[in-house]
């Protein structure tokens, strides 16, 4: 089995315990990463993402595991993912996807508290030297242009235009 390393991810997860703020980027999401809510879900830009157009999907319930939501309540965060993996896949035309939810600390959850999908596109050959090397992680577009892009798919997409 070959295992990818994310060195990359440290700094993230050795500054988490000193960031710490009393507000949820769910439940109180940074309208600059924001690129789609309704009343059920919100569908969030990752500020520390793995690559391009990695999205994360949230429902609007505080404090509660998968196991926990209504059938209701699940099938709207599903529909939230749906939308997601469409807003993914025609703005960075992935040759794959990582979707996953990280539950608890040890299992790598940033925000335990609330749930979320992670969507991450992926392409053959996305990681390089960058990260072993100098620590680095390279995200070749800008979060304003991210959101601008994903949010013009999503338009698309909700008015029928694909």
């Amino acid at each position: 089995m070959e295992k990818l390393y994310a060195p990359w991810r440290i700094k993230y997860l050795k500054d988490f315990n000193k960031k710490k703020d009393d507000k949820c980027i769910f439940c109180f999401p940074d309208k600059r990463f924001l690129i789609h809510e309704d009343k059920h879900f919100l569908i969030l830009l990752n500020k520390y993402p793995y690559s391009n157009g990695h999205i994360m999907v949230a429902p609007f319930i505080h404090g509660v595991g998968i196991e926990e939501l209504s059938k209701k309540e699940l099938s709207q965060l599903m529909l939230g993912v749906q939308i997601g993996i469409k807003i993914v896949k025609r703005t960075y035309k992935p040759q794959g996807l990582n979707i996953g939810i990280n539950v608890g600390r040890i299992a790598g959850a940033g925000v335990e508290d609330h749930l979320h999908i992670h969507i991450v596109p992926r392409w053959s050959g996305d990681t390089n030297f960058m990260p072993v090397i100098f620590e680095t992680k390279v995200i070749s577009e800008s979060y304003k242009d991210a959101v601008k892009n994903l949010k013009k798919s999503l338009e698309r997409i909700l008015n029928g235009k694909i």
